[in-house]
């Protein structure tokens, strides 16, 4: 079984390719139900996010399953071939592994070290498996990115601190006023800015957000764009500024709009309630002097800036021991994929000794006959035992190899020394035979098995197998 990643992201593709390539807009689930109907994947998962678009299958064949992911991503939404084909890039097994690794310890975001992502990757695996589109592999997988999403976040500081303006505000309003739930915020403006510093505001579980702008309908569009949000007429400015506890001004206008006069004579009322004051403008819509006044504190667009310039450099810090935790969680996941190939080969090993085991204990029975039930059932356990300890050497090598490669290359060997192959067309050729039998269609020839192509195949068998 191999594993494939097909995708975009920001990293690859324009937002506007990426909006026409968002699998939340039809729905993940249908999009899983198409995928697997397809037939080129036996397990699948979509992870669908504003910065990226990403397939994860485990298949048997990585080319066609290649051609066919890229495909289905163009045919599913609709979007010609040649238009998203040279933005998408794809990677198989461990760098598979290692890229949603990547993602969910925030290391591949936008903004390095976000934490929202691990959650909507665990989102991504959660819908999956209700509509039960993945299996033993992706399960595996996605449940060793949580580990590394989980060790990053605990054990280095890349998630730590205010990494655009929006989270500055919301980190530096928190200094004041501690928990956010129940405040009001007031946005003075209806810039893009104002709007992404209000919805931040919003998340943390603020009681009421209001738009006031010189035109009524910006502030009445922008209400609507932030969700819960209301709009107030310009020349209600003061008593909305009055009943705020967080102001965010975005006018861009030529001069200040909030002098210190002014906002000297809406604290008087407030009774030292404090009003904490963003100037994210320019140039500036509050006067410089106002953050003189006693329970006003005042930070403009520079103060945030630096905030985030020094939380960045404080993350590059630490983004070489997030890299290093992916990697070790990249060698966990290799070691089961690697042991995982070498099963089928360790299972029919296991069966041809056992098969042997029985086989001369069985030809013995004549010389065994004379012991008592005791004794026969020690030397079944005697023999067993021997059996197991022949095979623990080479299982436990044949599980550790270092490649796919070299797991295949000693399968290889293995089936070749000990007649494997041999040991399963035997068996395949005793199942139709006796599939013949059961359906009375057995042959009144001789019954014995053709040699197709230099391959034992059953001379008749049965169509009601299905595929094995």
């Amino acid at each position: 079984m191999r594993l494939l990643l097909v995708g975009i992201s920001h990293r690859t593709a324009p937002v506007e390719l990426r909006e026409r390539l968002d699998f939340q807009a039809r729905g993940v689930e249908v999009a899983l139900q198409a995928l697997t109907a397809r037939g080129s994947a036996r397990e699948a998962a979509v992870l669908s996010t504003c910065n990226r678009a990403e397939v994860y299958v485990a298949c048997d064949e990585l080319g066609p399953a290649r051609n066919d992911l890229v495909s289905f991503v163009s045919d599913f939404h609709g979007v010609d071939h040649a238009t998203v084909a040279p933005h998408i890039y794809d990677l198989t097994d461990l760098e598979a592994a290692r890229h949603l690794f990547r993602v969910a310890a925030g290391l591949d975001s936008l903004v390095v070290g976000e934490p929202q992502i691990l959650g909507q990757v665990k989102d991504a695996h959660s819908l999956a498996s209700d509509v039960q589109t993945v299996g033993p592999v992706l399960n595996r997988l996605f449940h060793s990115s949580f580990a590394a999403g989980k060790r990053v976040r605990n054990e280095t500081g890349l998630g730590s601190g205010a990494v655009s303006v929006g989270y500055a505000a919301v980190a530096l309003a928190r200094k004041i006023f501690g928990d956010l739930k129940g405040r009001n915020v007031l946005v003075v403006g209806a810039g893009e800015m104002g709007k992404l510093t209000a919805l931040h505001m919003k998340s943390q579980g603020v009681h009421r957000v209001t738009i006031v702008s010189r035109t009524m309908a910006h502030a009445a569009r922008t209400a609507e764009a932030i969700g819960g949000a209301t709009a107030a007429p310009w020349d209600e400015m003061d008593a909305a500024l009055g009943a705020s506890d967080v102001v965010i001004t975005a006018t861009g206008g030529a001069a200040p709009i909030l002098s210190k006069a002014r906002i000297e004579a809406v604290m008087r009322p407030r009774r030292n309630r404090p009003l904490f004051i963003i100037d994210i403008a320019m140039p500036r819509d509050v006067e410089a002097a106002a953050g003189e006044i006693e329970q006003v504190f005042l930070y403009n667009i520079d103060d945030l800036q630096t905030t985030v310039r020094e939380n960045l450099a404080r993350r590059s810090t630490e983004v070489a021991r997030a890299e290093a935790i992916v990697g070790e969680e990249v060698d966990k996941f290799g070691a089961w994929l690697r042991a995982r190939g070498a099963i089928p080969t360790v299972v029919a090993l296991r069966q041809r000794f056992e098969t042997i085991r029985r086989s001369e204990l069985e030809r013995l029975d004549f010389k065994l006959a004379a012991l008592p039930p005791e004794a026969r059932t020690r030397v079944d356990e005697i023999t067993h035992l021997i059996v197991e300890k022949l095979l623990l050497m080479p299982t436990e090598q044949l599980k550790s190899l270092g490649d796919a490669d070299t797991v295949g290359a000693y399968a290889e060997a293995l089936t070749r020394l000990f007649g494997l192959a041999q040991q399963q067309a035997d068996k395949e050729m005793e199942e139709a035979a006796e599939t013949a039998r059961r359906s009375g269609r057995a042959s009144a020839g001789s019954g014995r098995p053709e040699l197709v192509e230099g391959r034992v195949e059953p001379f008749s068998r049965s169509k009601s197998r299905g595929p094995r």
